[in-house]
């Protein structure tokens, strides 16, 4: 079971548990909370055992955006025996009550999952529909985008976030922290 915390009963805690932001590298350069570490969502199940030692040492909390992903990691981290917390709202929560995000040196800015998943759907569904239009049954691209986008809801899963995350501008950058660099803080 998870345990649901707020921006206020997170704040003064912050010293004392381990953080994970399960967002792809790119939304977590652009800007995370103070002190989290990145273990995205698709690289979770390799840091298992990581996530299991620094379990023993300190409470894990687990953000992401809003949170769903980081639902879902902590379901997948229960699973496997690793308690959790969680941000309610994720970091939209927390730069939403005022608090600050710190920022990787020369970040990109990077869209947020979700707002990138609406644009690609969303320009799916209108490519299909236009191209309808020249080849007949293409409506059919729009259909299926919209048989996912409902999958997506009632599952609280992604694939179309699964594939963008793994886009060049959702990637670590040259020279940024490594999952290896996060596996190795955790052992500290």
């Amino acid at each position: 079971m998870t345990t649901p915390l707020t921006v206020e009963q997170l704040k003064p805690r912050l010293g004392q548990l381990t953080l994970i932001d399960v967002r792809s590298p790119g939304e977590y350069a652009a800007g995370h909370i103070p002190g989290a570490l990145n273990i995205p969502l698709d690289r979770l199940d390799r840091a298992l055992p990581a996530l299991r030692d620094a379990a023993e040492q300190h409470e894990l909390a687990v953000v992401c955006a809003a949170g769903p992903r980081a639902e879902q990691a902590c379901r997948r981290l229960a699973d496997a025996g690793i308690p959790t917390l969680t941000l309610s709202g994720g970091t939209n929560a927390w730069s939403g009550a005022g608090q600050a995000l710190d920022k990787a040196p020369g970040a990109r800015r990077t869209w947020a999952m979700d707002r990138q998943i609406r644009l690609v759907a969303g320009s799916l569904v209108l490519a299909g529909l236009l191209v309808d239009l020249v080849l007949p049954r293409a409506r059919w691209v729009s259909a299926a985008v919209g048989a996912g986008l409902a999958f997506s809801a009632l599952t609280n899963t992604c694939a179309m976030g699964s594939v963008l995350a793994r886009l060049p501008r959702n990637r670590p950058r040259p020279g940024g922290p490594t999952l290896d660099d996060t596996l190795a803080a955790l052992g500290r």
